[in-house]
């Protein structure tokens, strides 16, 4: 009777393990595989230009660059303000405001514009920034 009893608890044992086995998706040969992510369906050229304007960081009211050039479609400006004077750009076409960074010291932003082919401004809107010089021609192709 003793045999009988550890056999059936080894065949329930071995029933048991090999239930267990054939739920694991990994090994199961059957189970249907991961869907991949969707494919990216912009092409890579047209993911758009990305523009770096930097304040002085001596505390000059000035940009490090007065012109920038880019292509028509999305632009990216990455603004980077190490200094602790308060700096943004602001991108502005005849009279209108196309938008701007946010306000920053000692920090990096960045903002996303689409604009057409055309000459833009961009300048800081603190009070004062401009008129010192803070400003620049952006020219979109």
């Amino acid at each position: 009777m003793l045999r009988r009893s550890v056999l059936i608890g080894l065949v329930v044992t071995a029933a048991v393990g090999l239930a267990a086995c054939g739920s694991d998706k990994k090994s199961d040969s059957t189970s249907t595989p991961a869907a991949a992510p969707p494919a990216a369906t912009t092409p890579a050229a047209s993911a758009g230009t990305t523009l770096q304007v930097a304040a002085d960081p001596s505390g000059q009211l000035a940009y490090d660059k007065k012109s920038l050039t880019a292509k028509a479609g999305d632009i990216t400006i990455e603004f980077t303000n190490d200094s602790q004077i308060p700096h943004n750009v602001t991108i502005e076409q005849g009279e209108k405001e196309e938008g701007a960074t946010d306000t920053i010291q000692g920090s990096k932003t960045s903002k996303s514009f689409t604009l057409k082919a055309g000459t833009y401004s961009f300048y800081c809107t603190v009070t004062g920034h401009e008129a010192a010089g803070m400003k620049g021609t952006l020219t979109v192709q």
